[in-house]
């Protein structure tokens, strides 16, 4: 088995990788409607180090946007949710989360609720059939008291449903769970595997997959939706925080590579103190050149991912759809797309045609960009 994966990165750097067949994902003409909505930006005050490293000066807090995603199945018309989110009133969290914002920490930048989202742009709740978590931080799970018990929760087999308070440190209450149909993803019954994540189609039609990443809590999984019978958006969740987490390697590169402009830009946007590639000079970054990621998954005791090491190989997994020109893979906190994401109620299914990707995947080096954490902010004002 070993072997086996061994040669199939192997292929994929060498860049004999075809198209998304190569990833053993069936032929379908069945496709999802995707829409994204940004339900709220937040700041975790100097807990940066909690999400990935290295951590330069000046940049010790952390920025997010949290995206959830409005799936519509083609063939039935049903809707999903695939993440809701941060409800805007944390302090009616559990206590072991609520504290975050009671502390300070976490800050909110004008709180929205994806309920209010979804029935300001004219869905009502009621058509959600399904709420899907890809996992159960309080980031993600909105507030469930809020659709009708008619809507579906679906979360991973492995995730801690214990309740506060039956449970003291338990970070789901009762109004998360409470009322309705519960349906846990077993993924040792899965018998499809992509890019060696094991994947289950929901719908059993080929349109839209869940698939197990392991790693950064419990229950963790992503999805994969085709928008197209040859293209898709893989659903990232938190496999990664930040893009350059798994951005630049090889074949990444090989199929995107760095616009001009950015390559020139990158050599001073990235510290070589912090960074370096082997045509890099002192003072002049050289991307080209760099085989490796940036940003590395923060492995500190308080990291918020649960398993540093699992979720390294589930990140190392879904960089493969990264580097595919038939995919877009969209994470739950993209901070480089917060000012260029199509937002509902726009499609995201023309990402391909009309060069989406392209446009803003390297858009993280750009100095400007808030995702540009790799120069001390001392040495850019200096």
């Amino acid at each position: 088995m070993h072997l086996i994966s061994g040669l199939f990165i192997s292929l994929l750097v060498g860049g004999t990788r075809a198209s998304w067949l190569d990833f053993g994902i069936p032929h379908s003409n069945a496709t999802v409607d995707v829409r994204v909505f940004n339900v709220g930006n937040a700041s975790l005050a100097k807990e940066a180090h909690t999400i990935y490293s290295p951590i330069l000066p000046g940049h010790e807090d952390a920025l997010f946007p949290m995206y959830s995603f409005l799936v519509e199945h083609n063939n039935s018309g049903k809707r999903l949710m695939f993440d809701l989110g941060m409800r805007k009133d944390p302090l009616n969290l559990a206590p072991s989360v609520a504290i975050f914002a009671s502390s300070g920490v976490l800050q909110l930048e004008e709180p929205k609720d994806i309920t209010e989202l979804l029935q300001g742009g004219g869905i009502s709740l009621s058509s959600i059939d399904a709420v899907i978590w890809s996992h159960a931080h309080f980031d993600h799970i909105g507030d469930m008291s809020k659709f009708p018990n008619t809507t579906e929760l679906i979360i991973g087999a492995e995730t801690d449903t214990a309740i506060y308070p039956n449970s003291p440190n338990a970070t789901l209450q009762a109004s998360d769970l409470a009322g309705r149909k519960v349906t846990k993803i077993d993924f040792s019954a899965a018998n499809l595997t992509f890019s060696d994540l094991k994947a289950i189609d929901y719908f059993g039609d080929g349109s839209f997959y869940l698939l197990n990443t392991p790693g950064h809590l419990p229950g963790h999984m992503t999805a994969l939706a085709r928008v197209t019978p040859t293209s898709f958006i893989a659903l990232g969740g938190d496999t990664f925080h930040h893009v350059g987490e798994a951005r630049p390697r090889p074949q990444f590169q090989q199929n995107f590579p760095c616009p001009a402009d950015l390559l020139e830009e990158a050599k001073t946007s990235i510290s070589t103190d912090y960074f370096w590639s082997p045509r890099s000079t002192e003072g002049a970054f050289d991307m080209p050149s760099r085989a490796q990621q940036l940003l590395a998954i923060s492995d500190l005791p308080d990291s918020f991912y649960a398993d540093p090491v699992t979720s390294q190989v589930s990140l190392e997994k879904l960089a493969t759809f990264d580097a595919d020109p038939d995919i877009l893979v969209l994470i739950a906190h993209d901070i480089s797309l917060r000012s260029s994401m199509p937002y509902y109620p726009a499609y995201l299914n023309d990402w391909k045609g009309n060069n989406f990707k392209e446009r803003t995947v390297w858009s993280f080096v750009e100095k400007t960009n808030p995702a540009s954490v790799f120069t001390p902010i001392t040495n850019r004002t200096g």
